[in-house]
């Protein structure tokens, strides 16, 4: 059964996709906080005296924080997965063709002798499709934990705003 690499070129392209898709996702809800974040330290002076008054809206002020914090981290970790390096080497894999196989010479050889064997060739491939399967997954996780929080971030706002105008 003759098998096509172009199919496993095609789906490491679309991984690549998917990886700026997550990062995307991620630098958006980073840029919204930060945004949102720096409007309300700039006019921290304007809510001082609504928290001073009510301990109930400070609460939910710290709760809102807390929850824009976690939501940064999981945008942090979507930007730094943790890649791991206890597998073969690979020549695909940009860190092995940096590192594991000497010079650039070396490389090289390495390279031209997986191409000519067609099941290291595949093997190789569809290796590099697993880990960056792995890598996009924990992306994509991070980025949903980043949006549950940041949902539950807006959640506390609402609230905080419904607790200001039943005190104003």
């Amino acid at each position: 059964m003759a098998q096509d690499p172009n199919n496993y070129w095609e789906q490491l392209e679309r991984l690549e996709k998917l990886i700026r898709a997550s990062e995307l996702k991620a630098g958006v809800i980073f840029s919204f906080h930060s945004l949102i974040l720096g409007l309300f330290i700039d006019r921290l002076n304007y809510f001082q005296e609504a928290f001073q008054e009510n301990k109930l809206l400070l609460v939910l002020a710290g709760i809102w924080v807390v929850c824009v914090l976690v939501s940064i981290y999981f945008c942090f970790k979507c930007f730094m997965p943790r890649i791991e390096t206890k597998l073969d080497k690979n020549v695909f894999f940009f860190k092995d063709a940096t590192y594991a196989f000497g010079s650039m010479e070396d490389y090289t050889k390495k390279l031209m002798e997986v191409c000519d064997n067609r099941d290291e060739f595949y093997k190789m491939l569809s290796e590099q499709i697993f880990i960056e399967s792995k890598i996009i997954d924990r992306k994509f996780s991070s980025v949903q934990m980043s949006i549950k929080f940041f949902g539950l971030s807006f959640i506390v706002v609402i609230l905080m705003i419904v607790v200001w105008l039943v005190n104003f």
